[in-house]
């Protein structure tokens, strides 16, 4: 297993869609058989701030079969304006 994290900046008019956005997307992100899991965090202190956190079978997984999916697409065309937002995307797998 692998763990994707996504860190988000996104301005107070559009967290609202965007949380939206994400939950529409979650639908065939978690059907696909590579993401395990996945939930959205947003700071207390700064809400302008999102983490993301998906658990992959394994990066390849992720980057070469998920991404090669039709639920991809489907997920994609959800959060593409959000591509901009990104400040950090990573895998982490678990030491512990």
């Amino acid at each position: 297993m692998i763990v994707e994290y996504l860190r988000y900046e996104i301005d107070e008019d559009r967290q609202a869609q965007f949380i939206a956005d994400y939950r529409v997307a979650s639908e065939p992100l978690l059907a696909s058989p590579y993401a395990t899991s996945f939930d959205i965090c947003q700071c207390v202190e700064d809400p302008s701030q999102f983490i993301l956190r998906i658990s992959w079978t394994s990066a390849e997984d992720h980057l070469k079969g998920f991404r090669g999916s039709a639920a991809f697409r489907e997920f994609f065309g959800h959060i593409k304006p959000y591509l901009g937002d990104i400040k950090e995307m990573r895998h982490y797998q678990q030491v512990l």
